[in-house]
């Protein structure tokens, strides 16, 4: 699947923004991803964003869902940015109503989405023989409740992607024979980043650097991660009061410069490029965001040997809780979903780094290869 079945442009009447929804594939009818809001956003990145997708539900193991991206080029942080999003729901509740299933993803917040669709006249979005389905109308109402349940501290959709991402960063770096106590390095400090830094410091991982939008904090001994969680603020940025006065504070862009063993990306895409791929200094990356590595930073890290666990493989968390829950293929419990994820990010992450290895070849085009999409059907009208 070379070009995205569908591309469909949004201006706002009321601001500057811009929006684009793109539904890469189609599978019976459904469509998923989430909607971003940053100034920077790009309909290129939008694409991009929803190839990903695609790719991922194949990992998932999907057999309900295609991929689908929406991003809006506006301030996430401006009073109106939730009148934007609204606005911009509605302008494609059409494709929402019929099967588009969008949440949130960077800048913006599912229970306000929630909050809109019912406005709309749903509780969730869904296709026309979903609704007609009782079975997966009751998984549904077990997936809403399941939202206000949480797990270690967080709620459950807040701590289900960056768990996931912790998961395959500990299964690739036993894969690589890696020793005990490595140190982590986390850019990005939202809900993800914050969840993950949380489960790598669990299973016993040293967390010594993170940045978030403002600054980067150090310590070469572990930060307290707990610390760092209790006292978020929002929007994903730390409290620089609440530091051990013994941590390091540098410049947010400084995070490649902290020697780590394992890398983690968790916010904007892009992040590795050609103009610093040269500065990683970790032995593998796990991409908690998504696409956060350049083309040209790809070359440059392939030619280093450096090995990445891909988004799609990485970060496939919440997809893989909602898709397991609502279709009914895992009982609505939090810890039975945790485990879930779990097993299906290990597992994939295990079969890509062996199926490299036989190859020889580095993990990204052979992850392209594995979970490529078959799928292209067409969306259900009601």
């Amino acid at each position: 699947m070379e070009k995205p079945y569908l591309v469909v442009e949004w201006n706002d009447t009321e601001t500057s923004a811009v929006g684009w929804l793109c539904v890469y594939n189609y599978v019976k009818g459904s469509s998923g991803g989430g909607t971003r809001m940053h100034p920077t956003v790009t309909r290129e990145e939008v694409i991009r964003l929803a190839r990903a997708m695609a790719w991922k539900y194949k990992a998932t193991e999907s057999s309900t869902m295609g991929g689908c991206k929406a991003g809006i080029a506006y301030d996430y942080k401006a009073p109106d940015a939730q009148a934007v999003l609204r606005r911009f729901l509605y302008a494609i509740a059409p494709y929402v109503y019929n099967g588009v299933s969008i949440g949130s993803d960077l800048g913006t917040n599912y229970g306000y989405m929630l909050t809109v669709f019912e406005e709309m006249g749903f509780v969730l979005p869904q296709t026309p023989a979903m609704r007609r389905d009782e079975s997966i109308q009751k998984n549904i109402a077990d997936f809403d409740h399941l939202m206000t349940l949480s797990y270690d501290g967080f709620l459950i959709n807040d701590m289900i992607t960056g768990y996931g991402v912790g998961f395959s960063a500990d299964e690739a770096w036993k894969f690589k024979g890696g020793a005990a106590g490595a140190k982590v390095v986390i850019q990005g400090f939202g809900c993800v980043g914050a969840s993950c830094a949380y489960l790598m410091d669990k299973l016993g991982y040293k967390v010594v650097g993170i940045s978030d939008a403002n600054l980067l904090v150090q310590c070469d001994e572990g930060l307290d991660i707990k610390s760092l969680v209790a006292n978020r603020k929002p929007f994903g940025e730390m409290d620089r009061e609440k530091f051990d006065p013994k941590w390091k504070v540098r410049p947010n862009t400084d995070w490649l410069d902290v020697p780590c063993d394992i890398l983690i990306p968790a916010a904007l895409e892009d992040v590795i490029n050609k103009n610093n791929a040269e500065q990683v200094k970790a032995s593998l990356i796990v991409e908690a965001a998504n696409i956060p590595i350049s083309a040209e930073g790809e070359e440059i890290i392939q030619k280093r040997g450096i090995d990445v666990v891909v988004d799609f493989v990485a970060n496939l968390g919440a997809v893989r809780y909602y898709d397991a829950v609502v279709f009914g293929h895992v009982a609505a419990e939090v810890d039975k979903a945790v485990d879930d994820v779990e097993m299906i990010c290990r597992k994939n992450t295990r079969n890509l780094f062996a199926e490299a290895k036989k190859q020889g070849r580095h993990q990204r085009p052979v992850a392209f290869e594995m979970f490529m999409p078959d799928t292209q059907d067409f969306p259900e009208i009601s």
